[in-house]
């Protein structure tokens, strides 16, 4: 096919894209404007809503759930209807898989595997997973993307701006474009799984030593941008133990703080994605040992500084020294710090820190159900920032905070009881930027990751 053919084929995927997402999300959004200009806004708009994107699937639905879960940045009722939404796109069929097969592997891409099951074992919001078993007998996921993906993307990022826009003139104290630009950015990497595969790798090395977190092996010769084959980690939901004995419940939370923070104070990356299906619990025989990370698409690699604002603020707040407090602040990228809004940036910074500056066993948030996880710290902040504000949300915030929050989530799931100060110490003992910097730079070298600017 000519290249001016597959241009014209990718606008007119894109056009159609846009069709279909502005004319679903469109009609919703009109009907939510009119609704809150007559003070009737509710559960039917947010249901509609939830239908329109539920009924497009692709990357909107995965945008849909990410705005989901930053708390407060849409009305409870929209954020109960848009968690509902799987990430569970309409599979691939047998004959579609082979074609696509054979585009990344080439013609005799069966004969690089001993098996391959055609049908999907999970289906995602930009591509589905096939068991297989490769020549050597290992167990394999094979990570193959839908299609189109990257028109489908960009159309869909194109409405999510527009969706910006529009809050941004209804929300004035509340600035949402480097959100937006967070989002983009981080959707965007998720259509390339190259990137994923460094990612995975990097991951591999930074916990190498740490037994109770699993990372996946990357088979470099099974996969390309559209195609991501790793290693098969057996395990259960993490669900599956909610009702488990404390002791059980808590070596699994303190495996998910490793996994989390671990990655975090050595190499400045978080996993950002705190859906539940990215993780499962491996057992040593009938004991819950650990658990398996097994998504990299939503990475999130910081500049070192970042890492030491997140330190600065903790010991801020340790310490009530307001001047650390300020710094972390605007290392972080906040910009025309009053007293009042650095007040009301506090407010958050204690929820979230407030695990971590207790020195006692206790659970994440007292009494709060993980689908309510700051919810109402948020709604402060952002009543408080109507007042006082605006204030422009760094870009680098955005996963940070979302990726806290899934986590805190995780942790009231799973009832845990810990002494998340101490834990916290251990990772930050002895923290130092210029060793961080070293470790970062060394580690990302060695995947072939660009530096974080």
């Amino acid at each position: 096919m000519a290249e001016t053919d597959r241009e014209a084929n990718r606008f007119s995927a894109r056009a159609s894209r846009y069709a279909r997402v502005g004319a679903n999300v469109g009609t919703v959004a009109a009907r939510m404007a009119g609704a809150r200009l007559f003070g009737k806004e509710g559960t039917t708009n947010a249901a509609a809503l939830a239908q329109a994107l539920g009924g497009l699937k692709g990357p909107i639905m995965k945008v849909a759930q990410l705005l989901a879960t930053i708390p407060d940045l849409l009305p409870p009722e929209y954020a109960a209807e848009l968690q509902k939404l799987q990430a569970d796109a309409p599979p691939m069929g047998a004959a579609f898989v082979k074609r696509r097969m054979q585009a990344e592997l080439g013609a005799g891409w069966q004969a690089k595997f001993q098996s391959f099951d055609l049908k999907p074992a999970a289906a995602a919001s930009l591509g589905q997973v096939h068991r297989a078993t490769g020549l050597d007998g290992a167990p394999l996921a094979c990570k193959l993307q839908y299609p189109d993906m990257q028109s489908a993307v960009e159309a869909d990022l194109k409405q999510l701006e527009l969706a910006f826009a529009l809050h941004r003139r209804m929300n004035t104290w509340l600035d949402t474009r480097e959100i937006s630009k967070e989002i983009g950015a981080r959707v965007r990497e998720e259509l390339d799984y190259t990137r994923e595969a460094k990612h995975a790798r990097l991951y591999g090395a930074v916990l190498k030593d740490i037994d109770a977190v699993r990372v996946p092996w990357v088979l470099e010769d099974l996969s390309t941008k559209r195609l991501l084959t790793l290693g098969w980690l057996d395990g259960e939901r993490i669900l599956t133990f909610s009702d488990s004995p404390v002791e059980v419940r808590n070596r699994i939370a303190q495996a998910m703080f490793k996994a989390w923070w671990h990655p975090f104070s050595r190499a400045a990356v978080i996993h950002g994605d705190p859906h539940l299906g990215n993780y499962t619990v491996f057992s040593d025989g009938a004991e819950p040992q650990g658990i398996n990370l097994l998504d990299y698409g939503c990475v999130r690699i910081f500049h070192p500084r970042f890492v030491g604002g997140v330190v600065d603020l903790y010991r801020g707040l340790l310490e009530n020294d307001d001047a650390r407090m300020v710094h972390a602040y605007e290392v972080w990228g906040f910009k025309n710090l009053s007293r009042e809004i650095i007040d009301i940036l506090n407010i958050w910074a204690r929820f979230i820190y407030g695990p971590l500056l207790e020195d006692r066993t206790r659970t994440v948030a007292d009494g709060v159900k993980p689908g309510e996880y700051g919810r109402r710290q948020a709604f402060q902040v952002h009543q408080a920032l109507k007042e006082r504000g605006p204030v422009t949300v760094p870009q680098e915030f955005v996963f940070m905070d979302r990726a806290a929050v899934g986590l805190g989530a995780v942790f009231l799931h799973l009832r845990s009881e810990l002494n998340y100060h101490r834990l916290f110490e251990a990772e930050i003992e002895s923290f130092s930027l210029d060793a961080l910097e070293a470790r970062q730079a060394a580690a990302l070298a060695a995947v072939g990751l660009p530096r974080p600017d």
